[in-house]
């Protein structure tokens, strides 16, 4: 389970506010990334909460809202649109998002906790951590805003285009999602950088 232990050691350090960041959605063929960006209190805690890959989608929301409503949490959001993952690449969407999200915040942040390798040339300082979901409390409050934040707004667009199934994938490459690409083509919320939608949206040039 996360723990407080990374962000205890920075403010050993003197470095006093620190920020968990985590996205969701890197993977999927349609929708956004998600990119969350949390400061959690010396001493807090919150049971059951984990990497957002982890838990269910209910206990998801629970933690979501915990999280979300405590005063004393400090949490912003951001989101790479799909136009944007297919103009600088994915990887470079999401961290321009996780930018977004800490510039977002209420307080000006001393270092920054990011789920994974170190980003290159990230505006703050900052300290990657593999799988850090699952080993700083605050990037695990980071995955689940992130998360649950990216499948309420799949579901609305679930109504919105009711023929991919959003509400049950999410934008992942599911049998059904891929079955329903060759169906109807892509639409606006595809990322037509990512096979195989670049390939459904070529012209057909058969005889």
């Amino acid at each position: 389970m996360p723990d407080d232990l990374l962000e205890c050691s920075l403010r050993a350090r003197g470095i006093k506010i620190v920020a968990g960041i985590d996205e969701a959605g890197r993977g999927p063929l349609a929708g956004p990334v998600a990119a969350a960006a949390v400061i959690l209190p010396p001493g807090w805690r919150c049971p059951g909460l984990d990497d957002s890959k982890k838990l269910g989608a209910a206990k998801r929301e629970r933690l979501f809202e915990v999280i979300t409503t405590d005063a004393s949490v400090r949490w912003s959001l951001a989101f790479a649109e799909p136009e944007e993952i297919d103009r600088i690449n994915i990887l470079r969407a999401t961290h321009a998002a996780m930018a977004r999200a800490v510039k977002a915040l209420a307080l000006a942040v001393d270092h920054c906790l990011v789920d994974g390798l170190p980003v290159r040339d990230f505006p703050w300082p900052h300290d990657g951590v593999v799988k850090g979901d699952g080993k700083s409390l605050s990037i695990a409050a980071a995955s689940i805003v992130a998360k649950v934040s990216r499948d309420r707004l799949m579901l609305e667009f679930a109504r919105e285009f009711p023929h991919y199934g959003f509400e049950r994938h999410m934008g992942y490459g599911t049998k059904e999602h891929l079955e329903a690409l060759r169906l109807h083509g892509p639409c606006r919320l595809h990322r037509f950088s990512f096979q195989p939608v670049a390939q459904l949206a070529l012209p057909f040039d058969g005889a």
